[in-house]
């Protein structure tokens, strides 16, 4: 079909609040070697994004201005085949994405957009039954999520697992996937409606931060965690130590309530404990086509049988992304916030 030159969007104009996002018309982007352009359909809404808007999270050299780190479409356009990212055992073929395919990708920038670039080697099929405001809601929790806990934080059938932000779209992923794979789940939310959701959804144990001590009650239930997934940073830093048990192991992704805390580094010692973070956004497309390989053979059968589920809040029209903004920022949401185009 024709692509036409310009393509509706929403743009930053300055750092600041939710009011900073406008409504724009952008050229329509063209995908490169070993690219792929899709006409979107829908895209999440995700802390960085907001963190970018604020003016705290630049994007990579390179990228877009355009925020959106996950879309679900259609192919309209395939960019020339790019030899340098052949990777055997990789899930469908990369160079092998035609116009007409129904994906959803995970993109460094530009999902708040009517088309937006992606790799290929970034993009995967909708699963089978899967609207296309489900199938946005995948990538960049379950990428993150993936690479953190599994990969980095190593979690293994029947340890313990604690999840700050169990309602988010990161936090219901990570109680879903960690209960699938057979670890006891624990999670903190910031009221006792959001812990029933984390337990509904498979967490043992539903912990309201606001009133209660996590630490405490996981020494009191299961002598500690073995992994904790936090989004918090330096506030919970002293804490998650504590709640670690011997040879536990912290896996910071965010610092939503701080950048710096002192480390009783005795501590580590004498539990020989491991503390690692990470970033998704700035990985190389090869080190996110490893991610997208392992879910594409781990997880996307799980999504099919509806084993897992994105948990999804509200979903809104793309021109309202400042109020999907606010709601975000408002913490009352429970699960994915989606804009549809």
């Amino acid at each position: 079909m024709a692509l036409p030159e310009m393509m509706r969007a929403i743009e930053i104009a300055q750092p600041g609040g939710p009011e900073v996002l406008r409504p724009a018309k952008r050229p329509l982007p063209k995908p490169g070697p070993g690219e792929v352009l899709i006409k979107v359909e829908a895209a999440g809404v995700n802390r960085p994004d907001v963190q970018q808007r604020s003016g705290n999270y630049n994007p990579p050299p390179g990228t877009t201005d355009i925020p959106g780190l996950e879309v679900a479409g259609t192919i309209v356009e395939v960019g020339e085949s790019d030899p340098a990212a052949e990777l055997e055992g990789l899930y469908p073929n990369p160079l092998n994405w035609k116009t007409g395919d129904k994906v959803c990708a995970l993109v460094a920038g530009g999902g708040y957009a009517e088309y937006c670039v992606a790799p290929a080697l970034q993009c995967l099929p909708v699963p089978d039954g899967y609207s296309m405001v489900e199938a946005a809601a995948l990538p960049e929790t379950y990428f993150t999520v993936w690479t953190n806990v599994f990969d980095r934080g190593r979690l293994k059938p029947g340890e313990v697992f604690l999840v700050h932000g169990g309602s988010s779209g990161i936090g219901t992923t990570a109680i879903q996937l960690a209960k699938q794979f057979e670890a006891r789940v624990f999670a903190t939310a910031g009221s006792d409606e959001k812990c029933r959701v984390c337990e509904e959804l498979g967490a043992e144990r539903g912990i309201n931060y606001k009133t209660e001590d996590f630490a405490k009650i996981l020494k009191d239930t299961c002598g500690g965690a073995d992994l904790i997934l936090d989004m918090v940073g330096a506030p919970y830093l002293e804490r998650n130590l504590d709640a670690l048990r011997t040879e536990g192991r912290l896996v910071i992704i965010a610092v939503l309530g701080g950048a710096k805390a002192e480390l009783f580094i005795p501590t580590l010692m004498m539990k020989r404990l491991t503390v690692t973070a990470s970033t998704l956004r700035p990985r190389s497309v090869m080190q996110k086509a490893l991610i997208g390989r392992d879910l594409y053979r781990e997880v996307w059968p799980l999504l099919a049988k509806r084993t897992l589920r994105p948990l999804i809040h509200e979903t809104m029209k793309l021109e309202d992304a400042a109020k999907a903004h606010a709601l975000m920022e408002s913490s009352t949401h429970i699960g994915k916030i989606m804009l549809e185009i």
